[in-house]
């Protein structure tokens, strides 16, 4: 069989009668649109992070725009956030009329280097916005100190790391707002587009609520200007379903990063992942980095083994954002877009695989070292 960069049919067998029922559950009651199956997961979820409250939305970048839209943040504000992410957290802000400001990373963990973030701040500064990037948490001591220091709230993009911890609490927990997506290929996935935002602050829930659904509390009274953002009965019931599968999840994928740290953590010319002191890690991608990485590439994609390069280019480089970012140099941002790859990472990957990757990655280097 292939190698899969993420199997997703392999997942859905190993749980198919759990998810077929759900899903048939749901089609005998035709209550499709909130309900109490979404009521379950909000609440299994909100328990899950150790959120006082979820609120299911459509899909991740709606998320991230609503959390920006409950705190106010419009025109004139800016969000600080890393450059070395996917665009929707930048791109959600900006859809608003605000600003991103990028910071860069911490070249060992990739998230968002605090004294960076310190040096971004301005009297416009809204929002604080760290991305636990590929599975792992961002130092949140020091960026929830500055935005207690700045009176700045908060905002996780849990996006990638749903299952992750710091100091053992659960990422999405810490900040004033969280965010959440469930794309299919993320460790919680949909089977389509589906998200989240989570909070425990009464007040931002209620207004959450509100925003999702255009604006208002109560059918045909509208309040503000909202978005028609929900998280659909069967998507719901699919992330109840794979809520309760999770943790053991989590060990697979873990399992698999044990196994392919054990056998390139001493390989001359690569750097594999680092799992901070400070949590778990939940390795939604297992990202290496190499000095002559498109070379690594163009060996493994002739061997036939799917790999991926998050991010090639930063956020700070990209069209869209150069007529405000000029003269912006994020040097760690920019090495590590030229050096990361991310190998095949999911639950179904077994050993025989992974040692046919590793193979593949281990004499490529070789090779390279003594061409």
């Amino acid at each position: 069989m292939s190698i899969q960069m993420v199997d997703l049919r392999g997942q859905y067998l190993r749980i198919k009668d759990e998810i077929d029922t759900a899903i048939s559950q749901v089609l005998d009651s035709t209550y499709f649109i909130r309900g109490p199956v979404l009521s379950r997961f909000e609440t299994a979820l909100a328990t899950y992070t150790k959120s006082e409250y979820a609120i299911g939305v459509a899909n991740g970048t709606d998320a991230l725009q609503i959390a920006y839209m409950a705190l106010g943040i419009g025109p004139g504000d800016e969000i600080i956030t890393p450059s070395f992410t996917f665009i929707a957290t930048a791109e959600a802000a900006a859809l608003l009329g605000a600003t991103p400001i990028f910071a860069d990373i911490d070249p060992v963990t990739f998230c968002l280097d605090p004294d960076s973030v310190e040096a971004c701040i301005t009297p416009r500064t809204r929002a604080i916005v760290p991305v636990h990037l590929f599975g792992q948490s961002a130092d949140m001591d020091q960026i929830l100190a500055l935005g207690a220091k700045y009176n700045i709230p908060v905002i996780e993009d849990n996006a990638q790391a749903i299952g992750a911890t710091y100091n053992g609490v659960p990422t999405g927990s810490m900040g004033t707002l969280a965010t959440c997506s469930f794309f299919p290929s993320k460790n919680l996935g949909a089977y389509g587009d589906a998200g989240a935002v989570l909070t425990s602050d009464p007040e931002l829930e209620a207004r959450v609520r509100m925003i999702t659904n255009h604006g208002g509390r109560h059918k045909y009274y509208n309040e503000t200007i909202g978005l028609n953002s929900r998280l659909d009965a069967l998507q719901a019931a699919i992330l109840e379903v794979k809520l309760r599968h999770l943790e053991s999840f989590t060990k697979l994928r873990r399992a698999a990063a044990a196994r392919y740290d054990a056998r390139l953590r001493n390989v001359d010319g690569i750097i594999c992942p680092y799992e901070a002191s400070w949590g778990r890690h939940v390795y939604h991608q297992y990202v290496i980095r190499v000095a002559r990485r498109d070379a690594l590439a163009e060996s493994l994609k002739t061997s036939g083994i799917p790999y991926g390069i998050y991010y090639p280019v930063p956020l700070h480089q990209q069209p869209v954002f150069q007529e405000q970012t000029k003269g912006v140099i994020l040097p760690e941002t920019e090495k590590a877009c030229a050096e990361v790859l991310a190998l095949p990472m999911h639950t179904e990957l077994t050993p025989a695989q992974q040692d046919r990757i590793v193979d593949t990655v281990i004499a490529h280097v070789n090779h390279a070292v003594h061409a």
